[in-house]
């Protein structure tokens, strides 16, 4: 069980590090190399880069929410932010109306920082920021702005996998509960589906880093995430996203007791109705099999 109920932030808060950071993440949006895409778009004038945001965060919801996993919802939810825009070009995306569509009200720091606080006021155990790689600059400057007004939640990183090692540098000691996807562990199938075809190897890395910074997945004494990594991996049609690779790394190269959701709730979605793999749906005993893969590897699996 978890002990130190602290949010890992307010160290840094209390240094002034974190409003250094902050700062520091905005110079990367002159010329955007904030994603391993380093597209190079000069944000802070309005340019768009392949995550289809400039420079101010656009947010599409936000509120608790109860379809994460139960150590992240509790009883009083998880407090999610929902941002537009991301950095993969997935074609079975399940939000493509935002991730790719551009639904959200764009939003500035102070009114993101305003946010944060009123979801601690509702009681959310933590604050789950969703898709949120491409708006890191903008979320460390509002995190510095809550934190001065008492904001103190555990903060989650709820992200596609696909990170740079230059933000998650800025993120070390920032993040308490990192969520990555491992989405596919095939370059022919990321650079098809997710049009990044160093996925894997990316993935990989980064999901290393995170539980470098903040281990296993650890809770408090009623059950509700504190700090740690946890991973998401979604069951598709035939076995296109190697699923059996990303159990083995995880279970070898990660650590036994990584905590592992397998979802089954793949439905073909966006431009996947088009393809003749994706369009379909995924057989019931490949998720069966996978559990039971992830168990037999000694990983802590939460499927469903």
């Amino acid at each position: 069980m978890f002990r130190n109920m602290s949010p890992r932030y307010l160290d840094l808060w209390e240094t002034g590090e974190l409003r250094w950071r902050a700062k520091r993440a905005k110079t990367m949006l002159e010329e955007c190399r904030l994603c391993p895409r380093r597209c190079g778009a000069n944000r802070l004038l309005g340019e768009k880069g392949v995550c289809r945001v400039n420079f101010l965060a656009k947010v599409a919801s936000f509120g608790p929410h109860f379809g994460e996993e139960a150590p992240l919802v509790g009883w009083r939810g998880s407090g999610a932010v929902f941002f537009s825009g991301c950095n993969l070009g997935c074609t079975f995306c399940q939000n493509a109306d935002v991730s790719h569509g551009g639904v959200g009200e764009t939003t500035s720091t102070e009114r993101l920082a305003e946010i944060f606080i009123d979801l601690q006021g509702q009681g959310c155990h933590n604050l789950n920021l969703v898709t949120p790689t491409h708006v890191l600059p903008q979320i460390l400057d509002a995190l510095d702005q809550a934190a001065e007004r008492g904001f103190e939640l555990p903060l989650v990183w709820n992200c596609g996998g696909y990170e740079s090692e230059v933000a998650l540098e800025l993120l070390d000691g920032v993040v308490d509960i990192y969520m990555p996807d491992f989405k596919m562990s095939n370059s022919e199938a990321t650079k098809k589906y997710l049009r990044a075809d160093d996925y894997p190897e990316v993935v990989k890395a980064a999901v290393k880093e995170m539980h470098r910074q903040v281990g296993d997945l650890e809770l408090d004494d009623r059950g509700v995430a504190r700090r740690g990594l946890l991973v998401r991996h979604l069951i598709m049609p035939e076995g296109i996203a190697g699923t059996k690779e990303v159990i083995r790394f995880l279970a070898e190269e990660v650590s036994p007791n990584t905590y592992l959701n397998i979802m089954d709730q793949y439905r073909p979605c966006h431009d996947a109705v088009k393809d003749p793999v994706l369009g379909l749906e995924p057989h019931r005993n490949l998720w069966k099999h996978a559990v039971e893969t992830a168990r037999r590897a000694g990983l802590r699996v939460d499927g469903g």
